[in-house]
């Protein structure tokens, strides 16, 4: 039974591992016991390899059926407790920064001259081409790039502090 141990320990361990996601050496040891009973049931028409690796992923299916594998995998210990409350926190500060961001750029795209604020919403927020914005204001496309360069120039300067 040494030799069987020695020889196939690594194959074990790697379904068990592969199964259940951990090296549980309760199931290995299970498979052990197993095929040390069952080994006058074993027919040499097939690899010995085969027939313990059918043991091992049968005894790993059937622990993860077990009650105590689906009970320790609801079980949220204190530490995974806190780590949620900090991560929820964390979220909730960035999300609370990410809004008081945007409305610093809100309000400074308001405070620009209104061709300029008018020039950088159609480019910036609602996706329209140089082309499609000189159509809707009847002007030169040199114009638009210039009131969106100008616009961009002025919201660097009363942004400076967030980019």
């Amino acid at each position: 039974m040494k030799s069987i141990i020695e020889q196939y320990k690594n194959n074990i361990r790697k379904i068990i591992s592969n199964m259940t996601g951990s090296n549980n050496e309760d199931i290995e040891q299970e498979v052990y016991i197993r095929t040390w009973k069952n080994l006058d049931k074993y027919k040499e028409t097939g690899k010995f390899k085969s027939w313990i690796s059918t043991i091992t992923a049968n005894l790993c299916r059937d622990y993860m059926k077990s009650a105590y594998f689906r009970h320790s995998q609801t079980i949220i210990t204190e530490e995974d407790e806190l780590v949620q409350i900090k991560d929820t926190k964390e979220n909730i500060e960035s999300q609370f920064i990410e809004k008081q961001r945007q409305k610093r750029i809100m309000d400074a795209i308001d405070s620009l001259k209104p061709k300029f604020k008018e020039v950088i919403i159609m480019y910036e927020m609602q996706d329209m081409s140089y082309e499609e914005i000189s159509e809707k204001l009847k002007c030169p496309v040199g114009t638009v790039r210039s009131r969106i360069f100008n616009a961009r120039k002025e919201l660097s300067i009363m942004l400076a502090d967030l980019i």
